[in-house]
């Protein structure tokens, strides 16, 4: 599980800092090798969700929904500077718990 976990981390990383570099250069007016940037790291995300151990292509990126969900309000918290409220951590933790139901299930 902790390898699930982790590729679920690098996977949400990749995906929201790559869209993130997109977002400033286009949103932003940054320069455009940002989005350069950004676009291969998004691709490097395609390639890091692969590496789940699940068969099922549907569940590993349901699963990591809501992985993703509490990464982006860590990132938004930490990058910028815009602090989740109340409904936004209950959310998330109804998402998690989700998450855990979906990966944890026993299935035959």
């Amino acid at each position: 599980m902790v390898r699930v976990i982790f590729l679920f981390i690098c996977a949400g990383l990749a995906e929201i800092g790559g869209g993130y570099l997109i977002w400033q250069w286009l949103r932003e007016g940054k320069s455009i090798y940002l989005g350069m940037i950004g676009g291969i790291i998004l691709a490097l995300y395609g390639v890091i969700a692969t590496l789940q151990v699940f068969p099922s292509f549907g569940r590993v990126y349901a699963a990591y929904g809501g992985v993703f969900i509490v990464l982006s309000l860590l990132w938004s918290w930490g990058i910028d500077r815009k602090a989740p409220d109340l409904y936004d951590w209950v959310g998330a933790m109804i998402c998690i718990l989700g998450v855990s139901v979906m990966l944890l299930a026993p299935r035959h």
